[in-house]
């Protein structure tokens, strides 16, 4: 059942290892079958380098197991939420990595201080609200997918892929486990530099709104040139 995503997923959770975001076991990828409402996670607590593809976990949307040997990650109820919420993404990854941590302890969203940030992010990557000791005690990890939900309520989630729980850490997500992968990479790179432009200056401005709009345009816009193929795609 779902023998590619099963792969799919797999290879996302080896690929956040090699890129260093998680060590130990601190982070997990999803991917979602639209068609069957299905979704496939990595086994909680399992080291990435023992995982196989046969390994992988697949759920359904109330969190009881479809096939699989082990028990699911203790994020999936996070990961289904996003899942209902969001019936355009098809993928979610959870990280522990240094510098987008540093932000979400710090409660702090990362500012868009460059073209860097801007080239993949549109806008500031939020952080999210506490969660109240009620929304701990009744369903910590279900109610973290629904505050993340709730940050977006104004917000465009595909163009910010991205977001900071509130003394935890980083989430992002994608149409595919690549992309998904992809933004995590980025964020975390974004953050480290945020990192080191606020300690060498703690009152550095936000890009100016024109380059901002540039930079994120031409890659994202409806007439982007950044890349190979596709309309003016000549750079």
């Amino acid at each position: 059942m779902l023998e590619q995503l099963k792969e799919d997923v797999c290879r996302a959770n080896q690929e956040i290892e090699r890129s260093e975001l998680v060590v130990l076991t601190w982070g997990n990828v999803s991917g979602f079958d639209p068609k069957q409402k299905l979704m496939v996670i990595k086994p909680s607590g399992m080291d990435c380098k023992q995982m196989e593809p046969e390994f992988m976990i697949v759920v359904d949307l109330r969190g009881s197991v479809v096939e699989g040997d082990f028990r699911p990650s203790s994020d999936t109820p996070t990961h289904i939420e996003l899942y209902k919420a969001w019936d355009d993404v098809m993928s979610i990854v959870h990280t522990h990595s240094d510098y987008a941590t540093m932000f979400a302890q710090a409660q702090r969203s990362i500012p868009c201080l460059g073209t860097t940030h801007a080239d993949f992010f549109k806008g500031s990557v939020a952080v999210t609200r506490s969660l109240s000791r009620e929304e701990v005690k009744e369903g910590y990890e279900k109610n973290t997918g629904k505050v993340i939900a709730e940050t977006f309520q104004k917000r465009d989630h595909l163009s910010v892929p991205a977001v900071l729980v509130s003394g935890h850490g980083p989430f992002t997500w994608g149409k595919t486990t690549d992309e998904a992968v992809k933004a995590s990479i980025a964020l975390e790179k974004i953050a480290k530099m945020a990192y080191g432009t606020l300690v060498l200056s703690p009152e550095a401005p936000n890009l100016p709104d024109h380059v901002f709009k540039k930079h994120f345009m031409r890659k994202h816009g409806p007439k982007a040139y950044y890349g190979q193929g596709g309309e003016g795609k000549n750079d």
